[in-house]
């Protein structure tokens, strides 16, 4: 099992960078590799990914969801694979994104990939895409503020 965790601060306030962050069929905007993402249900999402020239199709379970605070998924198809965002306020104006996840890399390009910290940078590529995103627009492009325990 491999294992990341990446940080940035955006420069908005808290509600606002999670609010955007539950707008999961907008994360093809920001996420690399990520070509669609499909809101099933309150708790339920489908994956289209191209990573690498690996093209995978898998579902994810929102576990744990709490507004301005974390969401936290696992995947019930495909790869194996879990994590969480927490928001952090800052300040008023400012916010801390953390992305945790763990994940069982499949395949040779997936294993050389995690050896040379492909997944570290691009994690971190997608957070940085993410604050130019947010900070571009001032604003969500939506929210859900539902609670899952």
């Amino acid at each position: 099992m491999e294992s990341v965790t990446k940080s940035i601060d955006v420069d908005v306030p808290v509600r606002t960078a999670y609010n955007q962050w539950t707008q999961f069929e907008d994360f093809p905007q920001f996420m690399e590799g990520v070509e669609s993402v499909r809101q099933l249900d309150d708790t339920h999402t489908h994956w289209k990914t191209n990573v690498g020239g690996v093209e995978r199709e898998f579902d994810a379970e929102i576990t744990e969801q709490h507004p301005d605070e974390r969401v936290a998924w696992r995947s019930t198809s495909g790869p194996d694979q879990a994590g969480v965002v927490t928001f952090h306020r800052l300040s008023d104006v400012q916010t801390r994104v953390t992305v945790q996840m763990d994940w069982d890399p499949q395949g040779i390009t997936e294993k050389v990939g995690a050896a040379l910290n492909f997944d570290d940078r691009r994690v971190q590529s997608d957070l940085e895409r993410f604050k130019e995103f947010i900070e571009s627009r001032g604003m969500e492009t939506g929210a859900w503020r539902g609670d899952v325990s």
